[in-house]
């Protein structure tokens, strides 16, 4: 059973979609007293949602000018995902002795729905519950839970890579790649498969925001 999220966990998911969706755009401000008149909620609440997004990198606070959402820059796409690819790698390591094919199905799925799926706001969470599915067997909560965190922060520039940049043909291809190794039980040929994709979805979208393709300010 899936616990009741806390009124701090609400607000940031309402929050993070407006930022992925890019309603709230880089470089916005976030003011707690404007937070809390429009939630209707108090200000604590809002200020620990705030600390949550803060702490996945899509909002900055700053001790005298309050909180921001994060500018999409290069070296925030490199550090994500280079701290995706470390810990993703590993989770993927230790699953795959143990995934069952349940979880490789329910992958599969995901897959499939990204597919069929003509909303764009829903690929990010699609493309989340395929790499966990993956992962799941890991055996490490924490890992998983740092996992998650990473792909909240990487949420927007996922929507960008799979819709603004063409990226979801070439995504999707490298993700079967992916799952067949995992059925295999592959688990080098697997690791390699995602490290790749990682670091390709880190360049292209670096190197989109180097020449242009994608702004860096809203």
């Amino acid at each position: 059973m899936e616990k009741p999220k806390t009124v701090a966990e609400q607000v940031a998911n309402v929050l993070r979609e407006a930022i992925a969706s890019g309603t709230l755009k880089a470089g916005t401000a976030l003011r707690q007293d404007e937070l809390a008149e429009e939630f209707g909620f108090s200000r604590m609440p809002i200020r620990d949602a705030l600390r949550q997004l803060e702490a996945e990198g899509i909002v900055s606070i700053h001790p005298t000018k309050g909180a921001h959402v994060t500018r999409m820059d290069g070296a925030e796409i490199g550090e994500i995902y280079a701290v995706r690819e470390l810990l993703e790698c590993e989770a993927l390591r230790l699953s795959i002795p143990a995934i069952s094919d349940a979880k490789l199905d329910e992958a599969e799925q995901a897959l499939d729905q990204i597919d069929a799926e003509r909303n764009v706001g829903r690929w990010g969470a699609l493309n989340k519950v395929f790499h966990l599915s993956l992962y799941d067997a890991c055996g490490n909560h924490r890992l998983l839970g740092l996992i998650d965190a990473h792909h909240n922060a990487a949420d927007r520039y996922v929507r960008i890579l799979l819709s603004n940049l063409d990226h979801r043909t070439r995504s999707q291809s490298e993700h079967r790649d992916l799952l067949a190794a995992c059925r295999q039980r592959d688990g080098r040929k697997a690791v390699n498969v995602l490290r790749q994709h990682l670091r390709e979805g880190s360049a292209t979208l670096v190197n989109a925001i180097e020449d242009g393709g994608m702004s860096r300010k809203p």
